[in-house]
């Protein structure tokens, strides 16, 4: 392989749906290695098996497949551990002291967050047992697991290549993490390590919580002999509140999205603008012209927002690029009528400019095919439909003729314009927001409009 050539991985885990921000790791990490002609790696991490949801790796397969992120290689972890690379690892640091026979009873996770919190790093209390201990308890029958041997009194540092900065620790704060288990799988500290290295992954993009590990990682690369890749951490997507964007506030699922009417190529645009700028100032790319325009150096130091706006801003205009038969396609999956195509074809250009997601075409455009219960009149509504009606009764049935009588009557009368007409749209729409209404009427057609109008006159 050329020694040039960028591979980059993206390693999700199959215990749930795919977050925004995993979304945002595999499209970064994709485009780092396209753009320089590399190899993306897709490497499922699933040796925590008792965490695993059933039918996760497929979708998790069917959703970068959704956003065009073809990976060159496709690696499962649980089915490497049966190769022995990982065991042979972990012994080599334990034959050369940098790591431990661990018999105690793992630690739950609410005492691994308790430790986390209050700063305490975690020296085992097998750390320092003697040989002689070690061969009693194994004589024993006792199974355990491995964990690295942080030593005390030493630097170990990196430089980020997304926050393009120098960050160290002392070694006397890192914990002896666990590196396999005492059922033979690798924890993530061994296996990321291990597989990257084996994978010949150059660079590695991962999210900002996945920092205070990198120590870890850079002891076990030391230990193993194994040349550091390049390491980056994403900053973390803010919510609206400024918080950090998680599962428990709020819906963050790329799959939920797409349910709820966006379409891939706008989540796709917006995930790219979190946490990334571009030289100029443009908006809008595809995956193509990301990979193209891609440059490390535009990556953010600062916090991006999650900006809901901003994403419906994004899918309206990948909305109204689409053509009239597109977008039918694309609705239904979203539609409960059972409304013809040709009537939705003629729907779907008035309705196209007024929707933001796939799911609102439909609260928008029910009244073509369901009529509306009658408003509440005051008597001065009332006396605008009564217009309306004796015009529409006789009128032209022309966009310019319905028009121009209407807006002549209203002026001709005194009239407020702008209630005369929300009577109207309310009365045949049933909403004050609709596609337009003379072309609303056109579609309808003459006898409905009429109907519609003597319904709410009755």
């Amino acid at each position: 392989m050329d020694p040039a050539t960028i591979r980059t991985r993206f390693a999700p885990s199959p215990t749930g749906y795919l977050h925004v921000g995993g979304l945002r790791t595999a499209v970064y990490a994709y485009a780092l290695a396209k753009h320089g002609r590399g190899q993306f790696i897709v490497r499922i991490e699933d040796t925590d098996q008792k965490r695993e949801v059933p039918g996760a790796k497929d979708k998790l397969y069917d959703i970068l497949k959704t956003f065009g992120l073809n990976w060159d290689e496709l690696y499962v972890q649980s089915e490497r551990v049966g190769s022995g690379i990982y065991e042979k690892a972990a012994k080599k640091l334990l034959d050369e002291g940098h790591a431990f026979y661990c018999f105690c009873k793992p630690l739950t996770k609410d005492e691994i967050k308790e430790n986390r919190k209050s700063k305490i790093q975690f020296r085992d209390p097998c750390h320092n047992l003697s040989k002689e201990q070690v061969e009693k308890k194994l004589a024993a029958g006792e199974k355990p697991a491995i964990r690295l041997k942080v030593p005390d009194g030493e630097f170990i540092s990196y430089i980020d290549f997304v926050l393009r900065k120098k960050t160290s620790w002392k070694t006397d704060v890192v914990d002896d993490a666990m590196l396999l288990k005492s059922d033979g799988f690798p924890t993530y500290h061994l296996a990321v390590v291990v597989d990257d290295h084996d994978m010949k992954i150059t660079h590695v993009l991962r999210g900002h919580d996945w920092l205070p590990s990198t120590p870890i990682h850079l002891l076990v690369y030391q230990y193993l002999g194994f040349e550091v890749p390049q390491i980056g951490h994403l900053t973390d997507i803010q919510d609206p509140s400024g918080g950090k964007l998680s599962k428990r506030k709020g819906n963050v699922a790329v799959e939920q999205f797409i349910a709820n009417g966006f379409l891939p190529e706008a989540i796709l645009n917006f995930v790219i603008l979190l946490g990334w700028a571009p030289k100029d100032n443009r908006e809008m790319f595809t995956l193509s012209e990301f990979v193209e325009h891609f440059d490390a150096n535009g990556f953010q130091k600062s916090n991006p927002l999650f900006n809901t706006q901003k994403l419906l801003w994004f899918n309206g205009q990948y909305l109204r690029q689409k053509s009239d038969r597109e977008l039918l396609e694309l609705l239904r999956p979203h539609l409960k009528t059972k409304a013809d195509d040709p009537l939705l074809l003629q729907i779907i250009p008035l309705a196209k400019s007024r929707i933001a997601t796939l799911a609102e075409f439909e609260p928008l455009t029910r009244f073509f095919w369901q009529r509306p219960a009658p408003q509440e009149q005051i008597s001065t509504t009332k006396e605008y439909l009564a217009d309306a009606l004796a015009i529409l009764s006789k009128v032209g049935w022309n966009k310019e003729a319905i028009e121009a009588d209407l807006v002549n009557s209203a002026n001709s009368k005194g009239w407020n314009r702008g209630g005369y007409f929300m009577a109207l749209r309310l009365a045949i729409a049933g909403s004050r927001i609709s596609p337009p209404l003379t072309e609303s009427m056109l579609i309808l057609g003459k006898e409905e409009v009429i109907s519609r109008l003597k319904q709410n006159l009755e």
